[in-house]
């Protein structure tokens, strides 16, 4: 009981941090962009992508157990059992709305790691993930990323029950 409200209690705080302008250090693949360059393409990037054009489409795979614990690329643990993601350039902290092109089912993902390092990929979901898009026993899939303004994932939450 007390796993569901700290997560609960951890992703409202992060929503709210981002929001807040909370920068996050650069990795080695942003260290050119300024935080403030950075928050400017990606306000680019979404007013661009709020129409019913998706902002990618293309193959999906998913990580799981071999990863589990291992460091991501937001300095976090990585936990196969969230609803996280790995995209090779949208800013870390980027909620992202995924769907599986083959069954409708979609779910919101938070970019928490780069990857995926194989070509043609592009996207890595959670083990999580995967199950809830239906594809963790297929490997891959043809998917659609859209981006999801932060405002939205908070109205989307439940709010956490007081102790």
């Amino acid at each position: 009981m007390r796993r569901p409200i700290a997560h609960g209690l951890a992703i409202l705080l992060s929503v709210a941090s981002f929001g807040a302008g909370a920068a996050q250090r650069p990795n080695s693949s942003e260290s050119g962009s300024t935080p403030s360059t950075k928050a400017a393409k990606y306000v680019h990037m979404q007013r661009k992508h709020r129409g019913k054009e998706p902002y990618q489409v293309g193959t999906a795979s998913w990580y799981g157990k071999q990863f589990e614990g291992k460091t991501t690329a937001s300095g976090e643990p990585f936990d196969m059992h969230e609803f996280t993601a790995a995209h090779p350039t949208l800013p870390l902290g980027t909620y992202i709305r995924v769907t599986n092109l083959r069954n409708g089912r979609a779910v919101i993902l938070r970019v928490n790691d780069r990857g995926p390092v194989v070509d043609g990929r592009i996207i890595d979901v959670s083990y999580n993930a995967a199950r809830a898009l239906d594809f963790k026993d297929h490997g891959l899939q043809r998917v659609r990323v859209d981006l999801v303004h932060t405002q939205t994932v908070a109205m989307n939450r439940p709010a956490p029950a007081l102790p």
